[in-house]
């Protein structure tokens, strides 16, 4: 393992680390494996996996629940193999089955989930903060865990402490799990939400709203949807031509702009010409999207700096604001925590021809570097010229950075002593949790439903050690994997 100069970083690619992911004392970071190669990145709460091109499963971050799998409840500031063998692998919190292994008892070390050993392979996985889903090469839909919400589709039940299908008449493409939501993107384009329906998070009109419960179909997005990620309180819908936003907006997670805090129904997001943007995740209140070119787009909660825009810049972005750090390497996917964000990048060949530029971006903080310092000396300016936008060259001649500086300098420069020092934030990360409305009696004692403690609310996890697995997405206290 090993992390250097930038000019180093090996052709393979680099994994860069942003926030409260424990890696070098949550100051903006990166790193690389030798003789091996990042494959697959997923985040939960504040902890992260990683799989290599060699089946090789990493973990670190915090372990509270044992959701690291390495048989302790010790937080990992680096990178640690864990050895899981075949099928589904699960480990962590699991107070609502959602380690899918017929009980609510927690564990600490991978176990495998027999139910999968007679099913096809799997195609992709995604957990969200009491829940777990699976999704198979052939099209079918699994979930399990908490469902006081109906965040697995499985109506009333309560909750499922092994693996349940969720059918919607057709082949399943892609699932996705938030806090207390979930979506599913069928194989011919529809989109499909379920699970907690305040804030508009579902994107479903007001006389669906009732069976939320169970999928259904999300009917204000006109054309077919390829990928839908879910945050804490806000969904990401991408289809081949727009990226659509839905539910809280309040720290601009949506990128819709300051004067929206909650969106009902899925929106366009304005900032990106058609068909530039080719994959999204959410955070849980913060949103990062790739471009067609290997651009990095985030927007949302810049708190901790998880937004990867410098050191500096700890505040909360309204529209899609360009990574300027990633000009000069091109990105292969990202993936976002409640608390943290990483990134594996490889670096820009030296013949690009095309790093061409949204007309509205502004690179905050960089002002003062010219476009080769940015982009590599490798780069040469008639490059330059024909690739970025006209807009943001005339913003590098005209604007001086020291007019400029306290409007983009919100908080003082960070000092060697500074480093380490935490800001302040609040010990919970899980949104409010709302009670079931109607939930069945069953689950009533004494009349009253009592509330989930917020920790244990996010103890499960969930991750697929092949490299067929297309998003192996954790939860935020638990981990799934399949060898």
């Amino acid at each position: 393992m090993a992390g250097e100069a930038e000019d180093e970083i090996p052709e393979s690619g680099a994994v860069f680390t942003f926030g409260k992911s424990k890696f070098a004392d949550n100051v903006p970071s990166k790193f690389w494996l030798k003789n091996d190669t990042p494959l697959r990145i997923s985040c939960g709460d504040e902890h992260t996996a990683l799989i290599t091109d060699n089946g090789k499963l990493y973990m670190f971050g915090s372990n509270n629940w044992g959701q690291l799998g390495l048989g302790t409840k010790t937080t990992v500031n680096k990178p640690t193999c864990v050895k899981a063998q075949g099928n589904v692998y699960t480990t962590g919190g699991n107070s609502e089955g959602q380690l899918g292994l017929g009980d609510c008892e927690e564990k600490t070390s991978f176990h495998r989930v027999d139910f999968f050993s007679s099913h096809a392979p799997i195609r992709m996985l995604a957990a969200g903060s009491n829940t777990s889903a699976a999704l198979t090469e052939d099209g079918r839909l699994y979930m399990w865990g908490d469902n006081t919400e109906g965040q697995i589709g499985l109506g009333a039940q309560a909750n499922a402490v092994t693996p349940q299908e969720v059918a919607v008449g057709r082949p399943v493409s892609w699932v996705s799990c938030g806090y207390y939501h979930s979506a599913l993107v069928t194989a011919d384009g529809d989109l499909y939400t379920f699970g907690e329906r305040d804030n508009g998070k579902l994107g479903l009109p007001p006389e669906l709203l009732d069976k939320h419960r169970v999928p259904q179909m999300v009917p204000a997005i006109p054309d077919g949807v390829l990928q839908v990620a879910c945050g804490g309180g806000h969904t990401v819908a991408l289809t081949e031509d727009d990226v659509y936003t839905f539910g809280l907006g309040q720290f601009g997670q949506l990128g819709h702009g300051t004067f929206t805090s909650e969106s009902p129904l899925p929106r366009a997001v304005e900032h990106f010409r058609k068909g530039r943007v080719k994959h999204a995740a959410c955070g849980e209140n913060h949103t990062a999207v790739i471009t067609d070119k290997g651009l990095l787009y985030t927007f949302g909660d810049g708190r901790h700096g998880k937004l990867g825009l410098g050191e500096e810049n700890f505040t909360n972005q309204f529209e899609p604001t360009l990574c300027p750090r990633f000009l000069r390497y091109c990105v292969q996917t990202v993936a976002c925590g409640g608390c943290h964000m990483l990134v594996l990048a490889t670096p820009r060949p030296k013949d690009t021809q095309d790093v061409s530029l949204e007309e509205d971006d502004v690179i905050d903080g960089y002002l003062e570097k010219s476009h080769t310092e940015l982009l590599g000396d490798s780069i040469a300016s008639s490059t330059l010229n024909r690739s970025l936008s006209a807009r943001v060259r005339r913003r590098e001649r005209e604007r001086s950075p020291e007019p400029f500086g306290l409007m983009y300098r919100t908080l003082p420069p960070l000092t060697s002593a500074s480093l380490n020092a935490s800001l302040p934030t609040r010990i919970r990360t899980l949104p409010p949790r709302r009670l079931p409305r109607d939930l069945p009696d069953g689950k009533i004692r004494n009349g009253i439903r009592p509330l989930k403690d917020p920790l244990s609310a996010k103890n499960g996890k969930l991750l697929h050690e092949k490299p067929r697995m297309r998003s192996p997405l954790l939860a935020k206290t638990q981990t799934t994997v399949r060898a």
